[in-house]
């Protein structure tokens, strides 16, 4: 399989964990999205959209969109699963993700950024207030999620590595990255780290992608 990948894509990290989690091998292809790179003509022909994360399977199918892809992987390839049995369960997954991917990361994306700073013109301290805001926002309702609901273990769901850690470590990875505090979440640091110790998900971080730049190592 071809990953059209960022090594700073928290979308293209989620899939990165789960090819790595149900053992696919696949090659990285780096499409660098503060070039632009990601509206070439001959990417566009890829994904319409103009985003990565772009998965080319073995059969030249192309997917696209991380949810869809982590979907296509967990039923393609049975072990290990990515959801739970019990539905109830599968349904705080569900819930934890779409907080995560649809109501926090889609806010602090690159076009946005470039968004908020070259076309409303404001300055790099406001779009870092910008990105902290809703990191926040969005790492508060989980670690609520988390200390409240009494479902939580090792991971975000039980003792089972689940789609909802495939999206809440990326986004944690990138409010480290960005240095936003993250002593209000002891749970989504405690889950981060568990996930981390695990190679598929260590393996899978920015630091250890092709793309990484040299002057951050």
């Amino acid at each position: 399989m071809i990953l059209f990948s960022y090594w700073r894509s928290l979308a293209a990290f989620r899939v990165r964990i789960a090819l790595n989690l149900k053992g696919q091998p696949f090659e990285v292809v780096s499409t660098d999205l503060i070039k632009g790179e990601q509206f070439d003509p001959e990417y566009l022909k890829i994904n319409p959209q103009g985003v990565v994360p772009a998965l080319k399977t073995d059969d030249g199918d192309v997917l696209t969109q991380s949810m869809a892809i982590l979907e296509y992987l967990d039923e393609t390839y049975a072990e290990p699963a990515l959801m739970p049995t019990d539905a109830m369960a599968r349904a705080r997954v569900r819930s934890l993700c779409m907080i995560l991917v649809a109501d926090t990361h889609p806010l602090v994306v690159p076009r946005i950024r470039k968004y908020i700073t070259q076309d409303w013109g404001h300055s790099e301290e406001e779009l870092g207030a910008w990105m902290g805001n809703w990191t926040k926002l969005g790492l508060e309702a989980v670690e609520t999620h988390l200390a409240d609901d009494g479902t939580s273990g090792t991971y975000c769901e039980g003792d089972q590595v689940t789609l909802a850690d495939l999206c809440l470590v990326p986004q944690v990875g990138a409010a480290m990255l960005f240095k936003i505090p993250l002593d209000a979440y002891p749970n989504c640091v405690r889950v981060f780290k568990a996930c981390m110790e695990n190679p598929a998900f260590f393996d899978a971080r920015p630091q250890a992608q092709p793309d990484f730049p040299e002057e951050m190592k």
